[in-house]
């Protein structure tokens, strides 16, 4: 029996290691196009043969999940409760939902022969069901996730299909402002479309869409559906995915966002190599120079430190508060978030220079990267932070939602994952974590210390609970 089992588990191990150790091609474009413009007044200018092929690579992706809808007019808030949730138990609500399946539609792009389908995480996340359809045909193929990037909004999936036809892929430092550039996806459900427009704007960020944001921004109309397909230039080459849009009504206003192809190959040869995407991490709070700052140092480009995070490679290997970097391994470092992209395109324990001005003084400083895994770095987080917390900071509208004593601090406890660790060790929804170990936790900052310090060790974790103090224990 016990051979029996060794064998299933060898067997496991195989087919897990057969769907994340793979790698990918890409099919590339030739490097400095030439660029031209009509010289004849008897030409029209048609691009139909140059994009006729990514119109084919570009597919149509339906994604479906079940979810439970309330029935009725109460409130959401009133089923998340806590307080309705200690008299009437913890599920209450539950008799008055109801199933429902719920289907969004989306784009993908083909990059390989073998299946593989760049689209956005938000057109797949959560989704019980992906099947994918070709331009042209009927069949319907049923998708596998093969990785997803929620901090890129992208993610790979999978059909089983051959001999397909992949798109070829363009390079971001090719790309111009004033370019040619067009939309392929499947807007409102209706079929493949092209739109057409220009590159407005590039190297976007601040848009509060994504955590790392270097958008292509483009007039052409992208609306909903266009979501993961593809933008091309006039040769018909991939140089980003469409991921999202400004607008008022839901429509289109001329301002649309796609995820350039540098950071889409990044992110995409990891998901198809390990199933997801780790990042270095420099353990920094960081600010752009601003117009009187610019007069304290010498580089006028760069990304400032404002504070180094205890226990990080940044303190480790000497960074300063007041320390302008300015560049990475040689290559120019333009602003904070250039900085913010450029170390996450690094992997965990990888070694690389960075050119820093500190005092007048260039430096250079070899630095080992560490791993964000495990950090809490924002004022509401949804996860598996101990083992499974929705967690957020308090503020004045919580702590009246939630009925709390004006008098405590500590991070609130949103929501409890069903079925998970936290949930088994007697987490609720409204506890207030007030101290891990001897970490007293006032903010976020606090659990991330608390958290690499004692990082999988068993934690005595402190909750106030309708103003007692109660103790629970999590690994």
């Amino acid at each position: 029996m016990k051979l029996f089992n060794s064998k299933l588990l060898l067997l496991a191990s195989l087919l897990v290691s057969s769907l994340y150790a793979e790698s990918i091609n890409f099919n590339m474009v030739e490097k400095n196009p030439t660029r031209i413009a009509p010289n004849s007044a008897n030409q029209i200018l048609s691009f139909n043969d140059s994009i006729k092929h990514s119109i084919n690579a570009v597919v149509n992706i339906s994604a479906k999940k079940h979810v439970n809808q309330n029935v009725g007019r109460l409130p959401q808030e009133m089923f998340n409760d806590p307080f309705y949730r200690r008299f009437f138990g913890d599920q209450f609500g539950n008799q008055f939902k109801q199933n429902k399946i719920q289907r969004a539609l989306g784009s993908g792009v083909i990059v390989s022969q073998d299946g593989y389908i760049i689209t956005n995480n938000h057109v797949i996340e959560n989704a019980d069901e992906i099947t994918v359809t070709l331009l042209g045909s009927r069949t319907e193929y049923n998708a596998k996730v093969v990785g997803k990037d929620a901090d890129s909004d992208l993610a790979v999936i999978k059909i089983e299909a051959k001999n397909l036809k992949p798109i070829k892929l363009g390079y971001s430092d090719d790309l111009r402002i004033g370019d040619v550039i067009f939309a392929i996806g499947n807007p409102f459900g209706i079929g493949e479309t092209v739109t057409q427009g220009i590159i407005s704007a590039l190297n976007k960020n601040n848009v509060g869409i994504n955590r790392y944001e270097n958008f292509i921004q483009t007039d052409a109309s992208i609306n909903p559906g266009n979501s993961g397909g593809a933008l091309v230039d006039s040769r018909g080459a991939l140089i980003g995915i469409n991921s999202a849009i400004i607008s008022k009504s839901g429509g289109n206003n001329g301002i649309g966002f796609a995820i350039p192809i540098n950071m889409v190959k990044n992110v995409v040869t990891k998901l198809v190599r390990d199933g997801k995407v780790t990042r270095g991490y420099l353990g920094v709070v960081i600010e752009d120079l601003n117009k009187n700052l610019a007069q304290v140092y010498k580089h006028k480009q760069g990304a400032l430190i404002l504070d180094v995070a205890k226990d990080t490679p940044a303190q480790q290997f000497g960074l300063k508060r007041g320390d302008l970097i300015y560049a990475i391994n040689g290559k120019k470092v333009r602003n904070r978030a250039g900085l913010q992209n450029h170390i996450a395109s690094f992997k965990p324990k990888e070694k690389i220079v960075l050119h820093v001005e500190r005092d007048k003084k260039e430096l250079k400083i070899p630095i080992v990267l560490g791993s964000r895994q495990g950090l809490i770095v924002s004022q509401n987080v949804n996860g598996n932070i101990l083992g499974g917390l929705n967690l957020s900071e308090l503020n004045e509208q919580l702590i009246k939602r939630y009925r709390l004593p004006r008098t405590v601090s500590g991070v609130l406890v949103m929501d409890v994952e069903p079925n998970s660790k936290a949930e088994k060790v007697g987490f609720q929804a409204g506890d207030v974590i007030i101290q891990i170990e001897d970490i007293e936790i006032k903010r976020f900052p606090d659990m991330q210390q608390a958290i690499r310090k004692y990082n999988n060790q068993y934690k005595r974790v402190y909750v106030n609970r309708q103003n007692q103090t109660i103790i629970l224990v999590i690994k």
